[in-house]
């Protein structure tokens, strides 16, 4: 079974750091990107951050800008977010996606593009 897994949600206090790590089977398809998309409560579900697995390029929401960096650790075969000067306004439900190996199109930031879905991890950040 194909699959996605989150880790390293949690509660800080404003201004504090998180490192979520996405793995799971997926990964082992060589996707075409993998990304990270949040949904807070009443929210709609809104990209993050994302990043092609050939070339590495990355992609970010404006308002995350220069706070997170998307990585690959390739010996660990993870992807991951890592979350600096966090906000109240970034507490959700982070999600882990991945897209296709097939995939030709240039979208990386709508939901509709990713075929694969992680359960999501929660990051509370507390003013």
């Amino acid at each position: 079974q194909v699959q996605l897994v989150e880790s390293g949600g949690g509660l800080v206090q404003a201004g504090g750091s998180l490192r979520l790590s996405c793995a799971g089977s997926v990964l082992i398809l060589r996707p075409t990107a993998i990304g990270w998309f949040r949904q807070a409560s009443g929210k709609e579900r809104e990209f993050v951050a994302a990043i092609r697995w050939s070339g590495g390029s990355t992609y970010y929401a404006d308002s995350v800008k220069g706070r997170f960096t998307i990585l690959r650790e390739n010996a660990k075969n993870t992807v991951n977010l890592q979350m600096n000067n966090l906000k109240p306004e970034d507490t959700a439900v982070y999600y882990c996606a991945a897209v296709r190996p097939s995939y030709i199109g240039g979208d990386y930031y709508s939901t509709g593009t990713y075929d694969y879905w992680g359960q999501g991890t929660q990051v509370t950040v507390s003013s």
